[in-house]
C-alpha cells in the first residue's frame, strides 16, 4: 500500500461511529481524566480515530499521536486518515514500516519503536491508543513508560483509548480511577451491530472429543502454555478435530485454525495433509516475514482454504473472507477468546455467517461472545454456565434458550433461564401452549434478508426484544409483502407511530431508530409444543411519540462540532 496516495473519496461515518466521536468530545470537555471507547472487532474503530485526528488538527490546531503495537494497525490508521482527511499531514514512526517521520501534526507510531523517545516526538495534545486493552495494569511496561515521559513534555496531554474488549487479556477491567484510562465514555455491543447489519453473525458447534482442562495449572490468569499444548496435542483429539473441521467446512471458503503451540500446530497441518489430502498453511512467531506475507496473501485471496496459526493472527489481522474459525486451544482469557472468534465478524460478499468450531470448551467457559463473563481473579468462576451445548446437534448456544435455534431441540424445563414474568400459565398436556408476559429491557431493529433469497425478494424488518440478561425474542414485520402480511404490518405500525406507514423495511428501520415508535414495555410470548420458535402474540406499549416533523426531525449524525470549545 502506498501510504502517500491521496485519491480516496471522503468517508462518511456510520451513526454509532459519529456517536462515539461526540461522546469522546463531551467527556474531554466535562472531565479531567482519560476516556475509552468500546467498539467490537470489525465495527470500525479506525474511522473514529481518524475523525478525532482531523478535528483536533483542523478545528483546534492540536497535535495528535496514535499508538499501536502491530504494523497492520498502523497501516489501517494511515489508510483511514487518507480517507477521512486527505489534506491532513501525518507521519509514521515504525521500525517495521521503515519510517522515522517526526514533526507532523499527526504521528502514527509503533509503541515498540517510540516508547523511549517521548522527547523526540515532542509535545502532543492527544495520545490515542488503539487496542487499549494491552496497556498493563501496573509496572513499567512500554505504554506506561512512554506516557509517563510524555506527561513530562506536556503535563496536560490527554489519552483516549479504543478497544473491542474493555478488559485485559489475562485480568481485570482496563478502566479505573488509578489507571491510565479512567472511564468508558461510549460502548456499543456485538449483538447491536449484528442486528443493524454491520457485523456477520456467528454460529458455534462443539467438538465431539472434549479435553479435560481441570488438571491444568493457572499462572497469571491463564493456563500454563506448555501444559495446554501437551493436553491438546493428543493424537485422538487432533484426529477428531481435523476430521470434524473438514466435515463441517465442505461449503466454507476460508478456515482459520488456532493451535495451542508450534508442535501442536505442525501436528494439525500434517493431519490435514496426510488424512484428508488438503493443504493447510501455517504461521507462527518464528515464520520468516516473506513466507508469512505470502501465506496470508494466498489465504486472503482464497487460494488457501485452511490456515493454522499460533499466537499471531488475533488483533490487527483483517481477512473478511473468513467464514469458519476452529479453536483448538482452551483459554481462560475472555479477551483472547473474543479476539480469536472476532476474526469472523467482518462482512464479505457471499458470506452469510461464520461457523466457530470450539474444541477447547471456550464457549461453555466464557459464554456467548456478546455476553462475556469477566472476573478479576485467576480462577474460573463457580456460577451458572453462561452457555450450554445442545445434545442433539451439538450447537453451543446462550444458556437462556428454551429451544435450540439450530435444530429445534427442546431443553428440559430445569435448563431454562428463569425470567420475572407478570403472568404465566404452563401447559400440562403436550397439545397445550404457554403464554408468558416478559418485561422488555431493550429493542433492536434491522433489515432482514432471507437466506438464499433472490435479490428482488421482499425484505422484512426484524425486531429483537431483550427479555432478560441473555435472552431475546424476535419477530418480523412484512412492509414489502402483499395481502395479509402487509395489512398486519400496517396495523403493527399504526399502533406505535403517528408517521405514515413506510413502504420498505429500510425506511421502517430508519424511522424506528430515529424515535418514531412508541416504546415496547412488555411482550406476551407463546410457546407451543412441536414449534421450533417462540411467537410474540401481545404487547404492552408506551405512548406514541409526536410526529418527527413536529419535533426535531431525523437525527443529524454529522452535526458540526462547536469549535469554540476545544475539548482538550
Amino acid at each position: 500500500m502506498n501510504l502517500f496516495t491521496r485519491d480516496h473519496q471522503p468517508m462518511t461515518l456510520r451513526p454509532y461511529q459519529r456517536d462515539a466521536v461526540e461522546a469522546v468530545y463531551r467527556h474531554l470537555r466535562a472531565q479531567d481524566d482519560n476516556p475509552c471507547v468500546v467498539i467490537p472487532t470489525a465495527g470500525g474503530k479506525t474511522p473514529c480515530i481518524a475523525t478525532i485526528c482531523r478535528d483536533a488538527v483542523q478545528l483546534w490546531n492540536g497535535r495528535v499521536l496514535i499508538l499501536a503495537h502491530v504494523k497492520e494497525l498502523l497501516e489501517q490508521a494511515a489508510e483511514k486518515l487518507l480517507a477521512v482527511a486527505p489534506d491532513l499531514p501525518f507521519g509514521i514512526y515504525s521500525a517495521g514500516l521503515r519510517r522515522r517521520d517526526l514533526g507532523c501534526a499527526v504521528t502514527i507510531a509503533g509503541i515498540q519503536s517510540v516508547y523511549q523517545r517521548a522527547c523526540d516526538v515532542d509535545a502532543v495534545d492527544l495520545v490515542i491508543v488503539d487496542e487499549a486493552h494491552l496497556i498493563p495494569p501496573d509496572g513499567e511496561g512500554m505504554y506506561r513508560q512512554f506516557l509517563t515521559e510524555m506527561r513530562t513534555v506536556n503535563p496536560d496531554v490527554r489519552v483516549i483509548g479504543f478497544t473491542a474488549t474493555p478488559f485485559r487479556l489475562k485480568s481485570g477491567q482496563i478502566c479505573a480511577p488509578d489507571n491510565i484510562l479512567n472511564a468508558i465514555c461510549y460502548e456499543i455491543g456485538v449483538r447491536e451491530l449484528i442486528v443493524q447489519g454491520y457485523l456477520c453473525p456467528l454460529r458455534t458447534k462443539a467438538g465431539t472429543v472434549k479435553p479435560h482442562t481441570d488438571q491444568l495449572h493457572v499462572r497469571a490468569g491463564e493456563y500454563v502454555a506448555g501444559e495446554v499444548e501437551d493436553l491438546m496435542d493428543d493424537e485422538q483429539l487432533v484426529l477428531s478435530a481435523c476430521r470434524e473441521t473438514v466435515e463441517h467446512t465442505q461449503d466454507r471458503k476460508s478456515v482459520l485454525v488456532f493451535a495451542s503451540g508450534i508442535r501442536h500446530g505442525q501436528h494439525i497441518v500434517r493431519t490435514f495433509h496426510e488424512r484428508h489430502h488438503v493443504e493447510c498453511g501455517f504461521v507462527c512467531g518464528d515464520t520468516l516475514p516473506f513466507e508469512r506475507d505470502e501465506t496470508l496473501r494466498r489465504f486472503r485471496a482464497g487460494d488457501l482454504k485452511y490456515l493454522c496459526n499460533v499466537n499471531v493472527l488475533t488483533t490487527g489481522f483483517d481477512a473478511p473472507n473468513i467464514d469458519c474459525i476452529a479453536l483448538l486451544r482452551p483459554t481462560l482469557s475472555p479477551g483472547l477468546y473474543y479476539q480469536m472468534v472476532g476474526r469472523g465478524f467482518r462482512l464479505h460478499p457471499g458470506k452469510t455467517d461464520c461457523l466457530v468450531l470450539d474444541f477447547g470448551g471456550n464457549v461453555l467457559r466464557h459464554g456467548p461472545v456478546d455476553q462475556l463473563r469477566i472476573t478479576d481473579t485467576d480462577a474460573p468462576g463457580n456460577g451458572d454456565a453462561p452457555a450450554k451445548e445442545c445434545p442433539q446437534c451439538p450447537a453451543l448456544i446462550a444458556a437462556g434458550y428454551a429451544n435450540c435455534p439450530e435444530c429445534g431441540y427442546a431443553f428440559p424445563d430445569r435448563q431454562r433461564t428463569k425470567h420475572q414474568a407478570t403472568a404465566s400459565t404452563d401447559g400440562i398436556l403436550s397439545d397445550q401452549v404457554t403464554r408468558t408476559e416478559y418485561e422488555v429491557t431493550d429493542v433492536f431493529y434491522a433489515v432482514h434478508v432471507k437466506r438464499n433469497a433472490p435479490p428482488d425478494a421482499p425484505r422484512t424488518m426484524r425486531v429483537d426484544y431483550r427479555i432478560g440478561f441473555n435472552d431475546y425474542v424476535s419477530e418480523w414485520v412484512c412492509f414489502e409483502h402483499d395481502g395479509y402480511p402487509r395489512q398486519k404490518a400496517e396495523t403493527w405500525w399504526r399502533a406505535r407511530s403517528q408517521e405514515p406507514v413506510p413502504q420498505t423495511a429500510a425506511d421502517a428501520v430508519d424511522l424506528a431508530q430515529a424515535g418514531a415508535l412508541a416504546p415496547t414495555l412488555a411482550i406476551t410470548v407463546l410457546r407451543a409444543a412441536g414449534e421450533q420458535f417462540d411467537r410474540v402474540v401481545g404487547y404492552r406499549l408506551g405512548a406514541r411519540p409526536p410526529g418527527l416533523e413536529s419535533s426535531e426531525g431525523l437525527p443529524e449524525y454529522a452535526a458540526p462540532v462547536d469549535d469554540s470549545e476545544v475539548p482538550f
